[in-house]
């Protein structure tokens, strides 16, 4: 069917203008987002959504954090109550990936002084995946159609903060860190869905196991859950859980055999929910929050969400205080806040991430 465009049409950035249009200059109670089957593709890749907020952007999805958003999501704090999501920054000592260990030392400066010192890698434990982590492999780019030999690597050193090279920082993690990730996050518990009535969990979170888009929806609905625009959306698989009750010898049995862990199926349905529901961010208890290992190519989430939605990635969220608490009081809706370090050019970064009700 011939559509008539009535606003600004996408670039061309698939060998033809889809004609599919929407205003990234409104405001966003004015603005109609497109649908995932609107925006166009990206060569082999479905939704690429590099002009929905310019082609300069570098937030993303977060761009629907506005004033308004947060306003409104601060009315979830009505207790005072305040749950913490980070897991220590300790674990896991061995990382998966082949990461960095954690290396954490403390020293006396005097009888009365202190000092620590802290070298990890940013995504070795709980973490946002920045936009500069993770790009399309089969086209070298990553969001807002970057090139991979446009972003810098190698060692920081910035003397004169007046003379900050620009494309250093290009994608870089503190721009989330100054905007903040705050608004309202929703928790879709499955462990206790699958183990509600006494059921054993159904998979094993250290297999590679696909959680199906109908099992989030499914446990969204018994939770009485309903999603809104500028949600963060944090799912619990149960990684954290198995960790901490397994054995020393079940923990290092990781390390030299390939990695393998349970998330996200890897289907257009998933992507389409992703987007339909214009979340700001998604973060689960997983290492890599889709079924690990990836299937290749478009199917690949990490593909999608971070360089063609410009959508946060959290991985290893400690939810265990907070599935017990949203059991105990029945509410899975919060006031979420996350301060991302604020690491000029950054890939990734600890959330700092927080939970009030």
């Amino acid at each position: 069917m011939e559509r008539k465009a009535v606003g600004p049409v996408l670039r061309d950035i698939s060998g033809g203008s889809t004609g599919k249009v929407w205003y990234p200059h409104t405001t966003m109670s004015d603005r109609k987002l497109p649908t995932f089957d609107e925006l166009p593709h990206f060569h082999n890749y479905s939704g690429c959504a590099w002009d929905v907020w310019g082609k300069d952007d570098e937030l993303g999805t977060i761009n629907l954090l506005t004033e308004d958003v947060v306003k409104n999501a601060a009315g979830e704090i009505k207790l005072g109550k305040c749950i913490s999501l980070n897991w220590p920054i300790n674990f896991p000592e061995r990382p998966f990936y082949k990461r960095q260990t954690p290396i954490i030392n403390s020293w006396r400066k005097s009888d009365v002084v202190n000092d620590d010192s802290i070298s990890i890698n940013t995504q070795s434990g709980s973490q946002w995946d920045g936009l500069k982590h993770y790009g399309i492999a089969e086209h070298k780019v990553f969001y807002n159609n970057t090139p991979s030999d446009a972003l810098y690597r190698g060692h920081v050193s910035i003397p004169d903060p007046e003379k900050v090279n620009p494309e250093m920082m290009k994608l870089g993690i503190h721009n989330w860190a100054k905007h903040g990730i705050c608004g309202r996050g929703v928790l879709v518990d499955l462990v206790s869905y699958f183990e509600s009535g006494g059921s054993p969990l159904p998979y094993d979170p250290w297999s590679s196991h696909s959680v199906e888009l109908k099992d989030i929806l499914a446990c969204a609905k018994k939770q009485g859950v309903e999603f809104r625009l500028g949600d963060i959306l944090i799912l619990r698989v149960g990684f954290i859980r198995r960790y901490s009750s397994s054995s020393l010898e079940e923990r290092l049995s990781f390390h030299g055999k390939p990695e393998t862990f349970a998330g996200l199926e890897q289907t257009e349905d998933m992507k389409r929910f992703l987007w339909n529901n214009h979340f700001a961010a998604v973060a689960s208890d997983q290492p890599a929050l889709e079924r690990y290992p990836p299937p290749q190519g478009p199917l690949h989430l990490h593909q999608t969400l971070l360089p063609l939605f410009g959508m946060p990635i959290g991985e290893l969220f400690d939810l265990e205080a907070l599935a017990k608490f949203c059991a105990e009081s029945g509410r899975y809706t919060f006031f979420f806040s996350s301060w991302p370090l604020n690491i000029l050019g950054g890939v990734a970064s600890p959330p700092n991430a927080a939970a009030y009700f």
